[in-house]
């Protein structure tokens, strides 16, 4: 391998969150990884999901993510995984990288793009302030073998990952479980953030553990105007699809460029709502600083009551009930009659739930219909420029006029079984014709960990390269203690067959195979210059350093040379 192949096919392995912006190939090969794992499939056998067949699309969608936020939390600390630095993460890729253009995009080298996180400083934020400013997190992107395993970690009690893991996670569980077709789910890639969007009824969007629908963006909640975020404030770096990827860093791409229209049309539309009362209150209530403008109007007893809107959106908190919905007419029952004018506020623009102005309408024409009613809003321009972000958000995705080299598409179908799946992407790998042989389905089968079918070249650089964790935890132990340490650990891998854990995975959870915790000590002792030996016997790793020798039991079939 030359030298970009190699750190592509080695980044398989770690993931990080820099590998994956750098190599985009790499996002839809981990979603490949996961169908191909037998974790997700002992999902359909889960009571949670018996008679999911005869449920429509969206219900089954409502489905996996009740399962994913009862089976994981969000996590994204700076211990799991370990720090590096801009130099060495520089040095790796500044041959094949604009690294000016990469300072702009990402957000551990240099972007400033989200105000919100920037206002409040980025480093802080994620605890990186106590390190000097070259320091950098290794955010790895979770298989969802290692998604699973932090169940073995102190204080957690279910599977965990971060932002993109859940995505990957999200797009496998939606085509094992709710049979969703790949066809119909499109990762974003934010400099901050990763999502995904299924065209599924009006779209779907998944945010870390939740989805939000249409009807959701547009609720004016706190947990959506966070899911809102990302879309509303950053640039989307890049999009993968099963028939490849799009990014606005490269000129190039092998998304299908049809596929890439019918994504942006769908969810520009998605971002895009007419307005009616219910949309201009949910506004309101997202927008908080402008409910002082308004005053509401209803009637009470055959008489007309005012209110300070702020004052009645107060009166949502500990009800069931809200402003706008059909339940609106019940909170206004819920106010106190001190808090209720019989003459309107002066100074406040009166707004009631029967006026015509609400009757819905795009927003151009509501626009139009506000101001004149309400001429003295136009003094107050923040609040149009507002309305118009909440109820069309304009989305920045990378540009369609890219240079697009077709790539083999995924063409894996809901109904198949694991077994069928994983042969169709196998047979896709090494595909002896050369518009068939897909790099996407030969990076899977790295990330996924099927050693047995891997270059160990790529395993063995990733293993000692980028495995800090594991180091930095026993920097102060010598080797026999280490290996007395590794050996109280159960004799049990995380992943099935012939896959292998990385040595900060063994560490992180305490558990491995023979062949992964020796793996382990070849790790420590390499970050210390110390030269060990490898051997093998039937079911039997051999260590030595001069006169002693470490044993270690196995039961993966795998032959390792570390020549």
């Amino acid at each position: 391998m030359d030298k970009k192949t190699l750190e592509k096919y080695s980044s398989a392995f770690t993931l990080s969150d820099m590998e994956i912006f750098i190599f985009p190939d790499l996002l839809y090969a981990l979603v490949l990884a996961n169908i191909m794992s037998p974790e997700i499939w002992k999902w359909r056998e889960d009571p949670w999901f018996a008679g999911i067949s005869r449920m429509g699309p969206l219900k089954k969608i409502h489905r996996v993510k009740q399962y994913v936020m009862d089976h994981y939390n969000f996590n994204l600390d700076l211990e799991t995984w370990g720090l590096t630095d801009k130099q060495t993460e520089i040095s790796r890729f500044s041959e094949f990288v604009d690294i000016e253009l990469l300072s702009r995009s990402n957000a551990l080298f240099g972007y400033e793009g989200d105000k919100y996180y920037f206002d409040m400083d980025i480093r802080r934020h994620f605890g990186l302030d106590k390190f000097d400013s070259d320091i950098i997190p290794y955010w790895k992107t979770e298989t969802v073998e290692a998604m699973n395993a932090f169940r073995f970690k102190p204080n957690h009690e279910t599977g965990a990952g971060e932002c993109v893991s859940l995505a990957c996670l999200y797009a496998a569980a939606l085509f094992i479980v709710a049979e969703v077709p790949l066809e119909k789910i499109f990762l974003m890639g934010t400099p901050l953030h990763s999502q995904n969007f299924v065209m599924v009824d009006e779209g779907v969007l998944t945010n870390n553990r939740r989805i939000v629908t249409k009807s959701m963006w547009y609720n004016g909640t706190e947990l959506s105007a966070l899911a809102r975020r990302a879309l509303e404030h950053e640039q989307v770096t890049y999009v993968a699809h099963n028939t490849g990827w799009i990014h606005a860093m490269y000129p190039g791409a092998t998304i299908d460029p049809d596929a890439y229209g019918a994504f942006r049309d769908k969810l520009t539309k998605f971002l895009e709502t007419p307005v009616d009362f219910e949309i201009f209150m949910n506004y309101l209530r997202d927008y908080s600083r402008h409910q002082k403008l308004f005053q509401l109007c209803f009637q009470c007893q055959g008489a007309d009551r005012y209110i300070q809107l702020e004052k009645a959106f107060g009166y949502e908190h500990g009800s069931k009930n809200r402003l706008g919905d059909k339940t609106g007419r019940k909170l206004y029952c819920e106010m106190d009659e001190e808090d209720l004018y019989l003459q309107p506020i002066d100074h406040r623009f009166r707004i009631y739930h029967e006026d015509v102005l609400f009757d819905l309408q795009p927003y151009p024409a509501f626009i139009a219909t506000l101001k004149k009613n309400f001429p003295g809003l136009e003094n107050h321009p923040e609040f149009f420029a507002d309305l118009k972000k909440f109820v069309h958000t304009v989305p920045r995705l990378p540009s369609a006029n890219k240079a697009f080299a077709a790539s083999p598409p995924i063409t894996i179908a809901p109904g198949q079984s694991r077994e069928e799946i994983i042969r169709t992407l196998s047979e896709n790998r090494k595909s002896k014709i050369e518009n068939r042989k897909s790099l996407i389905a030969d990076l899977a089968f790295y990330a996924g960990r099927f050693l047995d079918s891997c270059d160990w070249k790529p395993f063995f650089k990733a293993a000692f390269e980028r495995n800090p964790v594991s180091i930095e935890l026993f920097r102060d132990t010598d080797l026999a203690l280490l290996y007395q340490q590794l050996q109280t650990w159960p004799d049990e891998s995380i992943y099935d067959g012939n896959r292998l854990a990385l040595p900060d995975e063994v560490v992180n959870f305490q558990r491995g195979d023979g062949i992964e915790k020796a793996l382990t000590m070849v790790n420590i002792a390499k970050s210390r210059h110390i030269d060990l030996s490898w051997e093998q016997q039937a079911g039997t790793v051999i260590i030595r350093h001069g006169q002693e020798k470490y044993l270690f039991t196995t039961l993966k079939q795998l032959i390792v040379s570390l020549q």
